[in-house]
């Protein structure tokens, strides 16, 4: 399967409608810091062809693949091999103090879902890698087999919302003293004969939030995510825009927190004017999240969970502020 036909970008026009304000002098540039098959990335170049494009991948096969695709825009198109909130190291090391757009897609790219050998899907058995960086860090074997009970727990309870958590690491410490696990499928079916029948019967694949909660834990995602926002906003020139799809609810949260903050007034209160340095720094695009059309999610069931916001930079810091 082609990169082009496995892969539809979720909320596409939406992104670059919200983006298109700020990409239209010659010289805007715009980050895409989540890459993955390009399919927002050839967007971008397509529709500002002004625009430079600045993208940031931490999966070196997902680079190769988007290098080839977006080739024919030769010198418009930087890619680097970075995490996101690599991101002011990146700017930094390129020159480019500011920048007009940046976007985020945080769901895990469909290559990765597709590709059994990642360990990501609990549809199919793979090895329990998970990494979105296979030359690094711990795999998703090596936490669920050294992780201490607790911790366990406090993963799936964190980054899952899986109310059975205790259940199913009780189960996990019990198999892996018998043996070390390797494979998707065996912790599948673990987790479906450690479940309650009532539990099995609601939301979908019984293993989905254990998985989910693993892939955060493995590659640091919300940690990522915390670091990042801020730093995409700090690099926004005024009249810059940042637009970012999150897919579950504890990123959502994490990004609607920094982008309210920036458009909130931190006057003391009881000023009767409001000076600079304590005007909102954004303007939020959004009035809550935005979510994908009924007809989308029809055409691209990865869409479905898909939250969008967006903020513009209306002014810059105070001074001597971050």
């Amino acid at each position: 399967m082609s990169s082009n036909t496995r892969h539809v970008p979720v909320m596409l026009q939406r992104c670059l409608d919200m983006l298109a304000p700020a990409l239209t002098e010659p010289g805007a540039v715009v980050v895409d810091c989540t890459l993955g098959l390009g399919g927002h990335s050839e967007a971008l170049l397509s529709a500002f062809p002004a625009a430079r494009l600045v993208a940031l991948d931490r999966d070196p096969a997902a680079l190769k693949l988007a290098g080839e695709r977006l080739a024919p825009y030769g010198e418009r198109a930087t890619l680097v091999h970075a995490v996101y909130d690599e991101l002011p190291e990146v700017l930094d090391r390129l020159g480019l103090p500011r920048v007009q757009g940046v976007l985020f897609d945080l769901g895990v790219s469909s290559m990765q879902l597709d590709e059994a050998d990642r360990g990501f899907a609990y549809a199919q058995d793979a090895p329990l890698d998970m990494r979105m960086d296979q030359s690094t860090g711990m795999s998703a074997a090596d936490v669920l087999n050294t992780y201490a009970p607790g911790e366990l727990v406090r993963i799936l309870r964190a980054y899952g919302e899986e109310k059975q958590a205790k259940r199913i690491v009780s189960a996990i410490v019990r198999e892996r003293a018998k043996e070390p696990f390797t494979n998707s499928a065996r912790l599948v079916e673990l987790i479906r004969d450690a479940l309650p029948q009532a539990a099995k019967r609601t939301g979908g694949n019984p293993a989905k939030r254990t998985f989910q909660a693993l892939r955060i834990e493995v590659n640091g995602e919300l940690a990522s995510v915390e670091r990042a926002i801020p730093a995409a906003v700090n690099a926004l020139a005024v009249g810059g825009r940042i637009a970012v799809l999150s897919y579950h609810s504890l990123e959502d949260r994490l990004v609607k927190q920094v982008l309210a903050a920036g458009a909130a007034n931190t006057a003391p209160p009881g000023l009767p004017v409001v000076p600079e340095r304590y005007q909102p720094r954004l303007k939020l695009l959004t009035r809550g999240a935005e979510l994908p059309t009924e007809e989308e999610i029809a055409e691209n069931r990865r869409a479905a969970p898909a939250r969008l916001r967006g903020a513009e930079r209306i002014r810059e810091n105070a001074e001597g502020t971050a």
